[in-house]
């Protein structure tokens, strides 16, 4: 059974404004969250399409900030209509971002400059140069020169909001050597940084000598993630790699001689050496078989996330203990579809000749678990955006879409507070974002700004 009482949003402001919390910021803090569900989920509110936004660039989302053009046009989406931030001077292709990840200030440290304490954008360009970028300006605070002997594509996180890790495109290598039957032994580069202010940890080379027909690799918590085409997935400690095969300590800014070349370590043209090498197989700590590589580690005590490895368990997920690879059945299967979500007090499903669960994603300051579901009518799909208590799985509120849902198309959904966003990619590179903000229902109709960046 759930809960029966609801909260009483004027008695929690009453009791917040006579201070009778604790002085515990953490407990005003979720105090302020319980108020916000409360109002997200009352029947009169409304969440409302307040404008629309189309481009021929992907589109991309970070805590209030919608990014157009490569990350070179920001737009607050926090205002009832779309109101610009900041927007790049044009640049060259070679110059364009093509990945970036949005860093906040941590509480607590001595940074060594007021601009550290604000918001920043870390963004990857074509050119190999890593940039630390105002997220509220667009002025570029610091700049990383890479490297020229590999081309990088990517960033994550490796410990959130604390070190990064870059990644390169895979080397296939020349097609004369490709025809001739020869094999590029080093797969992939990983460069790894400590973030604000940025030192680096290392550069290390993916070598299928070491490792064998690896497929792909990637870090994440400190732990190597490696990967096979036969499913499986090794972890090694990047730590215990760094100390055993890092060449030579790199520090950023500072004079380097490598390979019987001098220059500034993170400068053009010099950059960053590649600085470990793996010359013998590192200890290997855990290995698992996986469907196409799905793998995810986490929790606690520590559970690991796998695909059973036979095409038929396609979009099924099983949650292992780590330390005797048990299946938890007291936990949740979620199948990619969205088919079931299995609860410890509630089981959500769909009917998929009546509709369809297509994302499904958990809002973790207001405790609520957010479910796309899309019915198909003729030819034209309608969603609707579903939010249910993540204790009893009770349904709290439904948020119909106004637009159309292709299921052929790419879409995304974002749920953050009192906002609702809906990215959609066309065909043909056509990009489509539709936003939605918490609304009083007052029974006035209020027209949907359109516009195109």
């Amino acid at each position: 059974m759930g809960p029966t009482r609801k909260p009483n949003v004027c008695h929690r402001l009453s009791r917040r404004a006579l201070g009778s919390f604790s002085r515990d910021a953490g407990v005003v803090q979720r105090t302020n969250l319980s108020i916000l569900r409360a109002l997200v989920c009352q029947e009169s509110t409304k969440f409302k399409n307040v404008w629309t936004t189309h481009s021929k660039s992907p589109i991309a989302y970070e805590r209030g900030r919608i990014y157009f053009d490569n990350y070179r046009c920001c737009i607050s989406s926090v205002a009832s209509e779309p109101r610009k931030l900041y927007e790049m001077p044009k640049c060259s292709k070679s110059e364009k971002i093509e990945d970036a990840l949005l860093w906040e200030c941590p509480v607590g440290e001595v940074l060594p400059n007021r601009s550290d304490y604000k918001s920043s954008l870390i963004a990857l360009t074509a050119h190999n140069w890593l940039l630390r970028i105002s997220a509220t300006t667009g002025k570029v605070l610091e700049k990383i020169y890479l490297a020229s002997y590999c081309k990088f594509r990517y960033l994550s996180w490796d410990t959130p909001q604390e070190v990064i890790a870059v990644k390169s495109a895979q080397n296939k290598g020349s097609a004369v050597a490709r025809q001739a039957g020869v094999q590029q032994p080093v797969l992939l580069y990983l460069a790894v940084f400590r973030v604000l202010p940025f030192s680096l940890v290392g550069i290390l080379e993916i070598n299928k000598k070491i490792f064998g027909n690896v497929t792909d690799a990637t870090l994440s918590h400190g732990i190597l993630i490696v990967m096979y085409s036969s499913g499986l997935v090794r972890l090694y400690s990047f730590q215990t790699i760094t100390e055993q095969f890092m060449q030579q300590k790199l520090d950023l800014g500072c004079a380097c001689r490598w390979g019987g070349t001098t220059g500034t370590v993170g400068e053009a043209p010099f950059g960053i050496p590649c600085n470990i090498k793996i010359t013998d197989p590192p200890p290997l700590l855990f290995e698992v078989s996986s469907l196409e590589n799905a793998f995810q580690i986490g929790g606690h005590p520590w559970h690991y996330i796998i695909t059973p490895n036979k095409k038929k368990q396609k979009g099924v997920f099983h949650i292992c203990a780590l330390k005797d690879n048990s299946l938890n059945e007291n936990l949740f299967t979620v199948t990619a579809s969205g088919r079931v979500v299995k609860k410890s007090f509630h089981l959500l499903d769909d009917d998929p000749e009546q509709e369809t669960f297509k994302i499904v994603d958990y809002e973790d300051e207001l405790d609520l678990l957010s479910v796309v579901a899309v019915t198909q009518i003729d030819a034209e799909g309608k969603a609707h955006l579903d939010f249910h208590c993540n204790e009893y799985g009770t349904l709290l509120k439904s948020i119909p879409l106004v637009e159309s849902w292709d299921v052929t198309y790419s879409h995304e959904v974002y749920f953050d507070r009192d906002l609702v966003l809906h990215i959609e990619q066309k065909p043909n590179r056509v990009f489509s974002c539709y936003v939605y903000q918490m609304v009083c229902d007052t029974g006035e109709e209020e027209e949907t700004i359109n516009r195109s960046y």
